[in-house]
């Protein structure tokens, strides 16, 4: 008999169970190194960084005593401070700086009673969470571009070895024209390039602190720097937190103007939906009727909760859930970008889910990712075989080209159509049918229809497009 006690957070599971976010219904990044670089405890660290550099550029420049700096600096540590209590005394200020500042200030009290009156001096939420936002970014970044260079490497291995491997080419789901596998791993290998290119791109040149005060003009700061001439010392001291962190510094403070975010949701999205493209080629070649490509499978991984015989491909199919869901992220930043006045209500606020979601995702892709690529399983027997089930129709292009100057360029394609329909409609062989017709046999000789209809002589320049594209290199890490 059911119980009519209603089921609470609780009662269901306990308090700590409920709080804790360990990627449940997300297994594409459950248990992979990006959890603990995004992690609310990271961020924690990273505004605490924040803080911690701040005093110590203002240090640099003589507005805040060294030691004071120095103690700040020792006490920026996230495990000395109640992570979860923080996250509740969030709603009271509807950003966790407020909350941070006061619960840090009293720490280092309790360490220097003098130093704890330069903690957060002259400074304001966004300059924190922004600049945390950033570090966190930074951080992740490393993460996510180290594994696109061990999915690199692998994409250049299967390239080099498959230059040759002969495939069916497929368009609009169907088969089109032969192709090889070389060329298809050498394509990846760009979309991966191109996002290794974006990474090092951002990290170097699109990852500033945020610096600019209770409404971007930087006067909290400037009340602390008596004589200071204003141009001068705001430009210092950004440069020197900028140096601090090994982050860039910005010309502006970019409170309402959101160009580094939207940059970095961009790229991350970008990242992922080239991951993604790999992923849903892996799935449409594994198949069981295709059976071209299969992903590793260790004992126990893709197993059927009902059937006994699956080993369902779980790596491309976690790969290509997070590249689905980081469109739709990245467009919540990108709406972000109107945020009213010199600070926002709401539309900042908006940015730290997504952009903590974006990260993620494409960290945990990336990290399936070089498993999924290092480890794929080709057969070329398959292939191969796959090349000639259309009985020589895979070719018709080719033969439709030799045909035209014989027969003329309508007549020729006529014959063609005909010809393909009753290949599809009776099984018969697109060669055995054009050999029966008195108009090819005419003008073709029969040694002239074996080479004509061999699908590994008609490959176009894919071995060369496949060096070519080998010719590219990853490269240089910008910036990290």
């Amino acid at each position: 008999m059911p119980s009519d006690t209603p089921l609470t957070a609780d009662t269901a599971a306990g308090p700590a169970a409920v709080q804790l976010d360990c990627g449940l219904l997300s297994p594409v990044w459950a248990d992979a190194p990006i959890v603990a670089v995004v992690s609310d405890g990271a961020w924690l660290q990273a505004m605490l960084d924040a803080e911690a550099a701040l005093s110590r550029a203002q240090a640099r420049l003589g507005t805040v005593p060294a030691a004071a700096a120095q103690v700040i600096t020792q006490s920026a540590r996230a495990e000395r401070l109640d992570l979860m209590a923080l996250a509740g005394q969030a709603r009271q200020s509807a950003n966790p700086v407020v909350a941070l500042v006061r619960e840090f200030t009293a720490l280092v009290a309790g360490r220097d009673a003098d130093a704890a009156a330069y903690v957060h001096r002259g400074s304001t939420s966004q300059d924190i969470l922004d600049t945390a936002t950033v570090l966190v970014a930074h951080r992740a970044l490393r993460v996510i571009r180290a594994d696109l260079e061990r999915i690199e490497q692998a994409l250049a291995a299967l390239a080099r070895a498959h230059r040759d491997t002969l495939m069916a080419g497929r368009t609009l789901a169907l088969h089109a024209v032969p192709t090889t596998f070389g060329l298809k791993a050498a394509g990846w290998r760009h979309l991966v390039l191109d996002a290794a290119q974006k990474l090092d791109r951002l990290s170097a040149e699109g990852l500033p602190v945020q610096l600019g005060g209770a409404a971007g003009t930087l006067a909290g700061y400037l009340q602390h720097a008596p004589g200071a001439e204003p141009a001068a010392y705001v430009q210092e001291l950004t440069e020197a937190f900028a140096a601090e962190l090994g982050l860039s510094a910005p010309l502006l403070p970019w409170h309402v103007l959101r160009t580094p975010m939207v940059d970095l949701a961009a790229a991350a999205a970008f990242t992922c939906g080239a991951l993604g493209k790999i992923a849903v080629d892996v799935l449409s070649l594994t198949r069981t009727e295709v059976g071209e490509v299969h992903e590793p499978a260790p004992t126990g991984r893709g197993a059927s909760s009902a059937m006994p015989h699956k080993r369902n491909p779980v790596l491309a199919t976690a790969i290509r859930s997070a590249a689905l869901q980081t469109p739709q992220l990245a467009a919540t930043v990108l709406g972000c970008m109107l945020s009213e006045d010199e600070r926002s209500a709401g539309a900042w606020h908006a940015e730290w889910e997504p952009l903590r979601a974006l990260l993620r995702l494409t960290g945990g892709a990336a990290h399936q990712a070089v498993e999924l690529v290092s480890q794929l399983s080709v057969d070329t027997g398959r292939m191969r075989a796959n090349a000639q089930i259309t009985g020589g129709q895979i070719v018709s292009e080719r033969v439709a080209a030799v045909l035209a100057p014989l027969l003329g360029k309508a007549p020729a394609r006529q014959l063609l159509n005909e010809a393909s329909l009753r290949s599809a409609r009776t099984g018969e062989s697109l060669a055995d049918i054009l050999r029966q017709d008195e108009r090819v046999s005419a003008v073709l000789a029969d040694a002239r229809f074996t080479d004509l209809f061999a699908p590994q002589a008609y490959t176009g320049a894919a071995a060369a497009l496949t060096e070519r594209a080998l010719s590219r290199s990853l490269p240089s890490k910008g910036g990290q």
